[in-house]
């Protein structure tokens, strides 16, 4: 498959227009790799066939096709663990103070995918919550791509799946052997709420405020304007006290000032300076 210049161009701006995500010069292989299946669905011969279509006709159906088939899905249970050790080893503790009148904790994973990242931190607020009677806690998890949330609302995963990252204490404990793929329990499921939602567009009003939000390996496939643009929406939605958690690659440095960087042990996160608090 040779992918021409001008289709490419036309690829990358439609996915840009509809998720702000950047595929710059170089990402033809990405491209190609990525359209194969829905070329073999729509029974489209190549990337050209299928460019002409969006071109010559309105298919919003198809351009949902392109755009999620564009978007990233890698994910795995409990990814590159500091974060999740910060989760459970001081964020829950610190927000057992400024939550206290409430008794309530209330998280956002902001890049669901296909459920791994929300449900290891169901995982862990479920023990949390056990050990601290009297205490509830919510997880709303989101994701652009309608097809992965669709499999995560199911917490159906294969073998190779559950070998990526999950301890073989925590699948014994919460699945169970459904045909040749295990099912996750169903209390946890139910701390877990699934949603569309397109971060680089105005959230809805629907989008509720958070203790905790996190927002892992996003930001780093935006340009400048919509981090910048993202980052304020996340402070909007984060309540007084509250923490942001991004990829390892990610920062706040020199988009955001409103966010200071906090260490604990191996692990950063980010909270709104003092004064600089949601409207």
């Amino acid at each position: 498959m040779s992918l021409a210049a001008e289709d490419f161009r036309y690829i990358s701006d439609l996915v840009h227009r509809h998720s702000a995500i950047v595929l710059e010069p170089g990402k033809e292989y990405l491209v190609e790799s990525r359209l194969t299946p829905v070329l073999r669905d729509e029974g489209s011969g190549s990337i050209a066939h299928l460019v002409q279509r969006l071109q010559s006709r309105r298919e919003p159906t198809l351009t949902t096709k392109v755009v999620e088939a564009m978007t990233t899905n890698e994910t795995s249970w409990f990814r590159d663990q500091h974060p999740f050790d910060l989760f459970a080893g001081h964020l829950l503790d610190t927000l057992q103070s400024t939550r206290n009148a409430e008794r309530s904790i209330d998280v956002w994973c902001a890049a669901a995918s296909t459920g791994q990242e929300p449900y290891s931190l169901a995982m862990l607020l479920q023990d949390w919550l056990l050990a601290h009677p009297g205490w509830r806690g919510r997880i709303v998890a989101t994701d652009l791509d309608e097809q992965v949330l669709t499999r995560a609302r199911t917490g159906r995963y294969s073998q190779l799946e559950v070998n990526r990252g999950l301890p073989v204490q925590r699948l014994v404990r919460h699945f169970s052997r459904a045909g040749t793929e295990w099912e996750l329990d169903e209390g946890l499921r139910r701390m877990v709420e699934f949603r569309q939602l397109n971060l680089a567009t105005p959230f809805p009003p629907t989008t509720g405020t958070y203790d905790v939000v996190f927002c892992r390996n996003v930001l780093i496939y935006f340009d400048l304007a919509t981090k910048r643009a993202i980052l304020g929406r996340l402070k909007q939605v984060l309540r007084p006290g509250g923490f942001l958690v991004l990829g390892g690659a990610e920062t706040t440095l020199n988009i955001d000032e409103d966010f200071e960087r906090v260490q604990i042990e191996r692990a950063t996160c980010y909270r709104v300076r003092s004064g600089k608090a949601r409207s």
